[in-house]
C-alpha cells in the first residue's frame, strides 16, 4: 500500500516542476492527470480504509479461530481421554461378555438337567393334582349333600324355633292366667278375712294353699255333738261367707264334713261318721244357697268322715281338731284349661 502512495508523490511533484517549463496543452494534460490521480489517489484511500477494515475482521476471525482451534484441541484431548476410558470399558464389557456367555453355556447345560428333573417331577405332581381333583370332586359331592342335609335341619330348625315361640306364647298365656289365678285367691282370701273378722280365732281359720282358701270351721261353732243342725253362731259366719261368693261368681265351692274317730251309735238317719259328716255339709251347702244369690251348681258336699284327721292322735284334744268343716274356695280355672287344652 505505501509504493503506490509515494508513486503519486513524485507524479505531482514533476508535474508541478514542468508546469513552469511546458506548453499550455501539456498544463492541461497535465493538470488532467493530476486529477486523475487525486482521485486514483480518493478510491485507494478508500480501497485501504476498506482493505483494513477486512484486514480487522480477517485478525477477529483469525482470533475467534484460534480460539475454537484451542477449544477443540481440549476437547481433543478430553475426547481422547475418553475414548480411551471407553476403550477400557469396552474391553472390560467383552471380558464380562465372554464369561457371561461362558456362564450361560454352563447355566443352560445345567438347565436342561434341570429341566429334566423338573419334567419329571411336574409329571408325579400332575398324576398327583389329577388324584386331588378327583378327591376335591367326591367332597364337594359330600359337601352338598351336608348342604342338603343341613338346610333340612335349618328348615326344622326354623319350624321348631315356630313352634318354641307360639309355645312360650302359650306359656305366656298360662302364666298370665296363674298369676291372675293366684291374685285372685289372694284378693278371696282378703275378702273373707274380712267378712269373716269376728269370727277368726274363734273356732274359725282362713288359709290359702296350693290356689285355694280353706275356711276351716271347728265343730264347736256349728254344730251340737252328733247333730246335723247348724247352730246360730255358726249360721251367721255363713251368710257372712255367703255375701262374699255372692258378689265373687267365679269362685267354685266344695264343703267337707269331718269327724273324729269314736265309732258313731246308729241311730234314726245318721248310722255312722259317714253320714254325720256328709249330712253336715249338706247342711252348709243349703244354708249358704239360702243365704245369699248363690248357684247352686258352684257348690259341692262331701263326707269324709274320720278318713282325714288334722292330728292322728287318740287324745281328746286331737279329736276335738279333727271335728271339723272346711270350706275350699277354688277359683274357676275355664281361661287355664283353655290354654292347657290349646297346649
Amino acid at each position: 500500500m505505501r509504493l503506490p502512495l509515494q508513486r503519486i508523490a513524485l507524479s505531482l511533484s514533476l508535474s508541478t516542476l514542468l508546469f513552469a517549463c511546458v506548453p499550455q496543452r501539456q498544463l492541461e494534460e497535465e493538470q488532467s492527470k493530476r486529477r486523475s490521480c487525486e482521485t486514483e489517489l480518493e478510491a485507494t484511500k478508500t480501497t485501504k480504509q476498506s482493505m483494513e477494515a477486512d484486514l480487522n475482521e480477517t485478525k477477529s476471525k483469525m482470533t475467534d479461530a484460534e480460539k475454537r482451534l484451542s477449544g477443540l484441541r481440549n476437547d481433543t484431548n478430553i475426547y481422547g481421554t475418553s475414548l480411551r476410558l471407553k476403550s477400557e470399558q469396552y474391553s472390560q464389557l467383552m471380558s464380562n461378555y465372554e464369561l457371561l456367555l461362558k456362564q450361560n453355556k454352563e447355566l443352560r447345560n445345567g438347565m436342561a438337567d434341570e429341566n429334566t428333573k423338573l419334567s419329571g417331577e411336574l409329571n408325579v405332581t400332575q398324576e398327583e393334582l389329577l388324584r386331588k381333583q378327583d378327591e376335591l370332586k367326591k367332597l364337594a359331592a359330600q359337601l352338598d349333600a351336608k348342604q342338603l342335609e343341613l338346610n333340612q335341619k335349618q328348615k326344622d330348625l326354623e319350624e321348631l324355633s315356630a313352634q318354641l315361640k307360639l309355645r312360650e306364647a302359650r306359656v305366656k298365656e298360662l302364666e298370665d292366667a296363674l298369676k291372675a289365678k293366684d291374685q285372685a285367691v289372694t284378693d278371696l282370701k282378703k275378702k273373707l278375712s274380712d267378712a269373716l273378722l269376728g269370727f277368726e280365732g274363734k273356732g274359725l281359720t282362713i288359709t290359702q294353699k296350693n290356689g285355694k282358701v280353706y275356711v276351716s270351721m271347728d265343730e264347736t261353732l256349728l254344730f251340737a255333738s252328733g247333730s246335723t243342725k247348724v247352730e246360730p253362731k255358726g249360721e251367721e259366719a255363713l251368710k257372712n261367707l255367703a255375701k262374699v261368693l255372692e258378689q265373687n261368681k267365679d269362685i267354685n265351692v266344695m264343703v267337707e264334713g269331718h269327724t273324729d274317730d269314736v265309732p258313731m251309735k246308729g241311730r234314726g238317719e245318721i248310722k255312722d261318721n259317714w253320714d254325720l259328716s256328709a249330712l253336715r255339709a249338706t247342711s252348709i251347702v243349703k244354708i249358704i244357697i239360702a243365704g245369699a244369690d248363690v248357684d247352686p251348681k258352684r257348690l259341692s258336699a262331701a263326707g269324709r268322715g274320720e278318713y282325714f284327721p288334722l292330728d292322728p292322735s287318740k287324745t281328746a284334744e286331737a279329736r276335738k281338731k279333727n271335728r271339723r268343716t272346711e270350706i275350699i274356695l277354688t277359683p274357676k280355672m275355664d281361661e287355664i284349661f283353655k290354654a292347657l287344652e290349646t297346649n
